[in-house]
Parts: structure tokens; C-alpha cells; sequence
């Protein structure tokens, strides 16, 4: 999946958590796992209950590239999601999306417990620092 239309076109196919539990998890085999490279404590993503890996890389056209990664099956699905919203898309509209709302909409924010919470939105903040610090560079 690689459109944010047809990821909410099929949540709309759901009835019932159960059912976009599973899709949920389905998301995250779907992922390329990060190198074990790239695994490292300064990859690590703070405020996750799971581990949590992420590395950004901008492309020929100026938007931004994120691999992330995670040991857990839910957290590799959320992970999903927010690649198909923010990843490959310019630094502007990252900073702009609203996660929040798309996590809502897609009713999955009430049924995530508040540390899976606080970590997604660890997870959208650092994928947001990083998009403002490419709008913003820092003068040498």
C-alpha cells in the first residue's frame, strides 16, 4: 500500500477493531527491515515502549526519505501508516500533516494504550524535528 486514499478506503472496509488490528500488523510485514547497521543508539527513537529505529535521507527532488523499524508487530504496522502519510513527500508538508487527525479519522488513536500513544507521537515528533531542521538549516 503507497496511497493515503486507498489506506483510508480500506480502513473504511472495517467494522471492528479486531479486523484493523490485523491490517494493522498485516502494514508492518509489508516493511523492509532496517540494517542492523542502522540499529544503533543513536538511530533509537526515545518515549517508544517498543524498540524503535529511524534514519532520514532527503531525495533528488528535496523531500524526505525515513526508513524506521521496530521489534514490535503493532508498532511495524503504526510505523506503516506514517510512512504512507509522511514518507518521500516535501519537508513543508510533513511539518504540516496532521497525524493526530489521520489517526482519528482511522479510529486507531482510542484503541492504542498511552504508552503506544506517547510513543507514535515520539515517533511523528522526531520525523517532524527532522523535516523543520531540513526547512531551517542551521548556518555554519
Amino acid at each position: 500500500m503507497t496511497d493515503l486514499e486507498e489506506l483510508r478506503t480500506t480502513f473504511e472496509f472495517f467494522d471492528d477493531w479486531e479486523d484493523k488490528y490485523r491490517f494493522v500488523i498485516d502494514l508492518g510485514k509489508e516493511l523492509d527491515d532496517l540494517p542492523d547497521a542502522d540499529k544503533t543508539d543513536q538511530n533509537l527513537i526515545h518515549g517508544c515502549q517498543s524498540q524503535v529505529w529511524f534514519t532520514a535521507d532527503h531525495n533528488d527532488d528535496g523531500s524526505l526519505h525515513f526508513k524506521l523499524d521496530s521489534d514490535a508487530f503493532i508498532v511495524r504496522g503504526l510505523i506503516g501508516i506514517v510512512l504512507i502519510a509522511l514518507n518521500n513527500k516535501p519537508a513543508q508538508d510533513i511539518v504540516e500533516f496532521d497525524m493526530d487527525a489521520l489517526f482519528t479519522e482511522l479510529e486507531l488513536i482510542q484503541h492504542l494504550s498511552q504508552t503506544r500513544g506517547n510513543g507514535l507521537r515520539a515517533m511523528i515528533a522526531r520525523i517532524k524535528s527532522v523535516s523543520h531542521a531540513y526547512l531551517n538549516p542551521e548556518p555554519i
